[in-house]
């Protein structure tokens, strides 16, 4: 295999991201909205919760779990404060985008922070900037050009300031859910990792969703009943989505259950599939959230620190199991030529 060059600023936050092995096994904290409205229904309480809630939430699920964690991908707006609590040497990503997007606009556009570029970021110690873009791969050609040329912006603006460019490319399909979009996804999220793998959206490492949807895989524990893949089936859709990318690429949770995503990294390492890790957050510590809201700080703390760090140990077991370094898409440290 060719050697690749690789900057000295990416290749040292990728790294800083990534344990010594070279897996990415971090925490996601950078939900915003959700989180307030998750925390606010806890208390039976219509609307947010108030931005001191959220940081406060953010800070005590920083301290506790990062000592299991290779990084930490947290917001600026609620999250930097957060991050002063964090355990030594965890690597810190840091959420460039809005959260959201506007729903009377079709095509559920992307937006940038507006107090926030990537040279700020950076200041404020990030070691990687993450965009997560929703993106639907057969959607009309205009609002996916849009999309494209807004990640290239990101991407520029991450290479010129040498900076590792984490990319969260979330698949839909308006009006589509259920068994029908089980059936689809599967397409939608190899074509979406073969396209941003492509070199001028500047990307560093692809943060995707698992193939398939694990309630519709027959012969698992988290199957439902509706079968729309046959465990073999999954397994192919696994490989086939891994043999799309040409950049290193990590798993996200998706909000499900803890015990689903442990599965799910089962059936990932079963596969053969060259993931390098994952960035999971609800499904180490979304239980947590309706204790913080009814009782508080001191009692979330508590959860965490036994149920959250049960959780998190989970996941890294699971991951233990079949990710490989990041590096492996390129052959080996031995064919990364870092260039300063």
């Amino acid at each position: 295999m060719a050697t690749v060059s690789m900057t000295r600023g990416k290749f040292n936050g990728i790294s800083a991201c990534a344990g010594p092995n070279g897996v990415i096994a971090a925490a996601a904290m950078d939900q915003r909205g959700s989180l307030q409205k998750s925390i606010a229904k806890a208390r039976g309480e219509d609307g947010k919760a108030l931005p001191d809630d959220l940081s406060e939430l953010k800070a005590a699920v920083t301290e506790v779990l990062t000592p299991h964690a290779t990084a930490i991908l947290m917001d600026p707006e609620y999250g930097l404060v957060a991050l002063e609590r964090k355990a030594p040497g965890t690597g810190v990503l840091l959420a460039y985008e809005k959260t959201g997007y506007d729903a009377t606009v079709k095509g559920r556009l992307p937006d940038l922070l507006d107090e926030w570029s990537v040279i700020r970021l950076k200041e404020r110690g990030a070691d990687a900037v993450k965009i997560l873009l929703y993106y639907d791969p057969d959607d009309d050609a205009t609002i996916n050009t849009i999309k494209h040329a807004f990640i290239e912006r990101v991407g520029s603006e991450c290479t010129a300031n040498d900076i590792a460019f984490f990319l969260e490319p979330v698949t839909y399909a308006d009006g589509v859910s259920g068994a029908d979009w089980a059936r689809r996804k599967p397409d939608a999220v190899t074509k979406g990792m073969a396209e941003f793998s492509k070199p001028q959206y500047g990307v560093d490492v692809l943060k995707v969703e698992v193939p398939i949807d694990m309630k519709y895989v027959s012969g698992t524990k988290a199957f439902a009943g509706e079968e729309v893949y046959t465990r073999a089936d999954a397994l192919r859709l696994f490989r086939e989505a891994s043999t799309a990318s040409a950049k290193p690429f990590i798993y996200l949770s998706a909000g499900v259950s803890n015990e689903i995503f442990t599965e799910t990294l089962e059936l990932a390492a079963e596969s053969g599939a060259d993931y390098s890790g994952v960035l999971c957050g609800r499904a180490t510590w979304q239980e947590g959230v309706p204790i913080f809201g009814s009782q508080g700080a001191a009692a979330l703390t508590a959860w965490l620190q036994d149920e959250g760090v049960r959780n998190i140990n989970a996941v890294n077991s699971a991951v233990a199991l079949g990710a490989k370094p990041w590096w492996t898409v390129y052959g080996g440290l031995d064919h990364i030529n870092v260039v300063d």
